[in-house]
């Protein structure tokens, strides 16, 4: 509505609400819009709060959409303490639960019907597959990375609840989780910043674990040992030359730096290869000296050719001399526009001058 109200000329001239609360909840934001829609010619009219133009009711729209702020971010304030209290009841505030666990009703006060999380019993058995792959791996593998359990589940056809193919986020996700031993935690981050809020402000909601506590602090320990291979190239290294111009030439996807040894191989590889494994691409993981060297030789060899330096210099040498021409076009121009100037200025000197010399005889 305000792309449309803002075009030139507007689809619209009038906008009407109920009350300037359903506008905007934020008296800058309002503000801002406001006089951003009078400029097109877009006015804004409330039902029942019906003000004029004149500056005294300019004020009073401004005193009423601050105490409409003060109010909405009251009643935020008591519906998330609300929300959090729930939480700590027990009880399910909304959105989809967790892989592992489906929402059933609890019970029902008045109108409202309360609901709890239980164990999925067909998701359930993904999550503990995948700690079972964090701690002892299958077969003789031994324990398994995010990335190791991401490739094995995908390669296994395993799928998320959604039916997609996990991915090393994902992954890591089900291993940093505490509600697979019983404690959901609510309220860890600002609906919109996305910050993460202090542990005193969490509400911890009790659920069926799926999970046992040691198995859960066995994977912590794991994970903090080892390198995070889950995470972006750029959170755990420095610039690489071809980063955002190389390309997977199966699917694709950008081609990033991926890490061993701590740091002591680099490598470039497909990204949806190190998210998805070989059921995602099958494309090459290349080390890094080796494609940046074979990229700059190849550079070299094409831009550095005896024929390739010829034409480049004949086009060079070109837009010199089409420069120089110009530039001496140019200063004749000037010349000429002085010769003009000059011209024009002559006669009316040589005038001031006899007239002068008559005034100096006269005296004489």
């Amino acid at each position: 509505m305000i792309d449309a109200a803002l075009t030139r000329p507007p689809t619209f001239t009038l906008i009407v609400v109920h009350s300037f609360s359903r506008f905007f909840r934020d008296q800058f934001q309002f503000e801002f819009y406001v006089r951003k829609l009078a400029k097109n010619g877009v006015r804004l009219i409330s039902i029942t709060q019906d003000l004029g133009d004149d500056p005294m009711s300019v004020m009073m729209r401004q005193i009423m959409t601050l105490f409409d702020e003060y109010q909405s971010k009251e009643n935020a304030k008591h519906t998330l303490r609300a929300m959090k209290e729930n939480a700590r009841q027990g009880y399910w505030n909304g959105a989809l639960p967790p892989l592992g666990y489906r929402i059933v009703a609890a019970e029902q006060r008045g109108a409202k019907i309360k609901k709890k999380l239980e164990i999925d019993p067909i998701h359930a058995e993904t999550v503990r597959l995948v700690y079972r792959l964090a701690l002892k791996g299958e077969g003789d593998s031994g324990p398994m990375g995010i990335k190791s359990i991401t490739n094995h589940l995908n390669a296994r056809n395993i799928r998320t609840r959604d039916g997609g193919k996990f991915g090393i986020a994902s992954v890591h996700q089900i291993l940093t989780r505490t509600t697979y031993i019983g404690q959901h935690r609510f309220n860890t981050r600002d609906h919109k910043t996305r910050n993460a809020k202090p542990q005193a402000e969490h509400a911890v909601m009790e659920v069926p674990p799926i999970i046992t506590e040691a198995e859960f602090k066995a994977v912590q320990a794991a994970l903090k040992a080892r390198s995070p291979k889950w995470m972006l190239p750029r959170a755990v290294s420095g610039p690489t030359l071809l980063t955002g111009i190389c390309f997977c030439a199966s699917c694709g996807g950008a081609m990033t730096l991926r890490t061993r040894k701590g740091g002591q191989y680099r490598y470039y590889t497909c990204s949806t290869k190190a998210r998805q494994g070989k059921s995602g691409c099958s494309g090459l993981t290349v080390p890094m000296d080796k494609l940046e060297r074979a990229v700059a030789d190849h550079l070299e060899w094409r831009l550095l050719d005896p024929q390739r330096l010829t034409a480049m210099m004949d086009q060079v040498l070109e837009r010199r001399q089409e420069w120089n021409e110009h530039r001496r076009g140019h200063i004749a121009e000037l010349r000429k526009r002085v010769a003009e100037a000059e011209a024009k200025l002559k006669p009316p000197l040589r005038g001031d001058r006899e007239r002068r010399h008559q005034r100096c005889r006269s005296f004489a």
